[in-house]
C-alpha cells in the first residue's frame, strides 16, 4: 500500500511539473495560469459540453445555468451525472465562492452580465479565474462577426488552461476535417435567406451578426437575413422580418414554448402569410445546445445544410 501511495504522489508531482505556465486571451484580458484549475465550474449547457468533450469532468465541482431554462438530453445527463448543479440559472458570487471554485467558464449573457455581481473582476479577490466564451466578447469589446473559429478557439484555450492541449487540438482538427468533407460533398446554389426564430410573439428574439447561428448558417451555405443587425442576440420587429422575406426559418428549441408551438404561431399568423418560408412551410429546428457555441455545432451545420438543399 505504501508503494501505491508513493506512486500516486509521484504521478501527481509529474503532472504538475509537466504543466508549463500558460497565458490565454479571454476577450480583452490576458489570463495566466500557473497550474491547471482543479475545482472548475461551467455555466450553461454548451459551455459544460466543451468541458466534458475534453474529459474535464474530474476537474469540476459542478455546473450552473441549465435546468432553469433547458432540459438535458440522454447524452448530456450521462456526462454530468456525477456533478451537482449549483444554480438553476445564473449563479451568484456566493454560490461560486461557496463551492470553493478556482475557475469559472462562462460568458457575457452566458452566466455573467455587464455590471453584474459575477464578473472576472468580482471573482478575482476570491482566487477564481475566469475564461470568457469568445462569441460573447462582443458585449464588452469590438469583435468580428461570429465564426466557427470562435468555438475552436475556446476548445484550444481550455486545452491550454487544463493541460490537455494535445487532446483539444486533435478534437478541433477532427471537427475541421469532418466539416470540410461534408461541405465538399454538398451541392449548393444561390444562398437561401434564413431567419433565426429564438422566441417571442410580440417581438422576435433573434440572432444577429455576432451570434453563432450566423456562422452556422453561412457554413451550411445560407445567409442570415439579420446580418445587418449588428448585435449578438437581441429583439427586432416582425415588420423587419417580413420585409426581409426569409425563405427558411430556423427555430431554436428550448424553454417552455416548444419548437412546434413556435412553428404553429408563425403558420397561423396572417401577417406572415406571404413570407416565403411560411408559404412553403420551410422550417428547421436546432436545439439550443446546437445553436450556441459548442461541440454540437458540426451537427448543426449538417442539419441546416440538409434543410437548405434537400430540394
Amino acid at each position: 500500500m505504501k508503494n501505491i501511495a508513493l506512486g500516486a504522489v509521484a504521478l501527481s508531482l509529474t503532472a504538475g511539473l509537466a504543466f508549463a505556465e500558460t497565458t490565454v486571451q479571454s476577450c480583452n484580458r490576458s489570463v495566466t495560469f500557473e497550474t491547471p484549475p482543479e475545482r472548475a465550474i461551467s455555466n450553461d449547457v454548451n459551455l459544460t459540453e466543451m468541458m466534458l468533450v475534453l474529459g474535464l469532468d474530474d476537474r469540476m465541482v459542478g455546473y450552473t445555468g441549465i435546468s432553469g431554462w433547458k432540459t438535458l438530453d440522454e447524452e448530456m445527463r450521462a456526462g454530468v451525472e456525477e456533478l451537482p448543479e449549483l444554480s438553476a440559472k445564473y449563479p451568484s458570487k456566493e454560490v461560486i465562492v461557496g463551492a470553493d471554485a478556482d475557475f469559472f467558464f462562462a460568458g457575457w449573457n452566458y452566466g455573467m452580465k455587464v455590471g453584474g455581481d459575477v464578473t472576472p473582476e468580482t471573482l478575482e479577490p476570491f482566487g477564481v479565474q475566469v475564461y470568457e466564451l469568445t462569441e460573447s466578447c462582443t458585449h464588452i469589446m469590438e469583435k468580428g462577426r461570429a465564426s466557427m473559429d470562435d468555438m475552436y478557439a475556446d476548445l484550444i484555450n481550455l486545452g491550454k488552461i487544463f493541460g490537455v492541449e494535445e487532446k483539444a487540438e486533435e478534437l478541433v482538427e477532427g471537427y475541421k476535417t469532418e466539416l470540410a468533407a461534408f461541405k465538399g460533398d454538398l451541392e449548393t446554389g444561390e444562398p437561401p435567406r434564413v431567419f433565426v426564430y429564438d422566441s417571442g410573439e410580440d417581438k422576435p428574439f433573434t440572432a444577429g451578426l455576432y451570434a453563432m447561428p450566423t456562422a452556422l448558417i453561412e457554413a451550411a451555405g445560407g445567409t442570415n437575413v439579420m446580418n445587418g443587425f449588428e448585435k449578438s442576440w437581441g429583439t427586432v420587429t416582425w415588420e423587419e422580418v417580413v420585409e426581409q422575406n426569409p425563405e427558411i426559418i430556423v427555430i431554436v428549441n428550448y424553454g417552455n414554448v416548444t419548437a412546434e408551438q413556435k412553428r404553429a404561431f408563425m403558420m397561423s399568423n396572417p401577417a406572415f402569410a406571404d413570407m416565403e418560408a411560411v408559404k412553403n412551410e420551410r422550417f428547421v429546428t436546432l436545439e439550443y445546445v446546437e445553436a450556441t457555441p459548442g461541440p454540437r455545432n458540426i451537427q448543426a451545420v449538417k442539419t441546416l445544410a440538409e434543410a437548405f438543399w434537400a430540394e
